[in-house]
């Protein structure tokens, strides 16, 4: 098959190039003009919102995986930040999936987000929730999601298979796990108040993110599917930390802390929404997902090694 991925340059982009490209794919890498682009790519330069190069640039395509994005950011800039989301979130997931129809490709792969459900729900979340994002990214990715749906219902041509993960973890991450990583380096040396925390998060790895994509692109099972997607192993906050420090080399020094006492110190510092994530629990079922035949192919541990041999490196150079 021949296969467009916008956002190829990008942590998950990058990747899943790679893993099509190994399932014997011929793969054309869309990026914004002057960006780089993964090796051994067709590059097609368009930007998201210009439905007319992306048009060009899926061109003979069998299929679309869209993973450009207007992604979660901790310290927003934006006067308006629901209308900077759904520029990119909404209208340019419109013009792609329109793109793609018009070049005839047969399915249209969606990147979502655990987000379109909400936050701190102690019980798993399943795709029949009712969604109930919490913030601008969430709201926008929901409002994409429903998008497609309804131009498929008139007559869009290419399937939809639509994929929420929760937190994107490997080498390359930025953001909150880095923060994490962060958090274990300094466990290893001073001990930490981040132990006994009874929290359970989902994670998946980007190895396993990019072969769920590989896999959904030609499944015929995930026709119009909406899956949530994890590695099927869930840790609490301190189990994390352990396992990381122990992939970077050293056991953490982890001190328990109530998860109350924990909230209220970094409330003090102004830190309160950091807590959240640190002692909040966030987690899917991925029953649907593996009913259409996708087990992931990479360990919790063993992406934790990939991703502290990258930091390791990284430190290095």
């Amino acid at each position: 098959m021949r296969i467009a991925v916008t956002g190829a340059n990008g942590f998950v982009g990058a990747r899943t190039c790679g893993a099509l490209r190994a399932d014997g794919h011929e793969v054309v890498a869309v990026v914004r003009r002057g960006a780089t682009a993964p090796g051994g790519a067709t590059v097609a330069e368009a930007p998201v919102l210009d439905e007319a190069l992306l048009r060009a640039g899926f061109r003979g395509c069998d299929a679309v995986v869209h993973l450009a994005a207007r992604v979660h950011v901790m310290r927003e800039s934006a006067t308006d930040p629901l209308a900077a989301f759904r520029k990119v979130n909404v209208e340019g997931t419109r013009g792609a999936y329109r793109a793609a129809c018009a070049v005839g490709a047969r399915r249209f792969v969606f990147l979502s987000s655990v987000k379109v459900h909400g936050e701190g729900r102690a019980e798993p979340y399943v795709e029949s929730d009712e969604p109930s994002p919490a913030d601008p990214y969430g709201v926008s990715k929901l409002e994409a999601e429903r998008m497609l749906a309804s131009a498929r219902a008139a007559g869009g041509s290419a399937d939809v298979v639509v994929l929420r993960p929760p937190l994107v973890y490997g080498a390359g991450v930025g953001g909150n796990f880095r923060r994490l990583i962060r958090l274990a380096e300094l466990a290893q040396r001073w001990p930490m108040p981040l132990g006994g925390i009874a929290n359970r998060r989902s994670l998946v790895s980007v190895g396993n993110l990019a072969d769920v994509i590989r896999f959904m692109v030609r499944s015929e099972a995930a026709s119009g599917a909406t899956v949530l997607v994890s590695d099927g192993t869930d840790l609490s906050t301190s189990e994390l930390i352990c396992r990381l420090a122990r992939a970077l080399g050293r056991d953490a020094r982890l001190l328990p802390c109530p998860s109350g006492a924990l909230r209220a110190l970094t409330s003090l510092v102004g830190r309160g929404a950091e807590a959240d994530r640190l002692v909040g629990s966030l987690t899917v079922r991925t029953d649907a997902l593996r009913a259409l035949g996708w087990t992931p192919p990479q360990s919790v541990d063993a992406a934790l090694d990939e991703t502290a041999r990258w930091w390791r490196d990284r430190s290095a150079a």
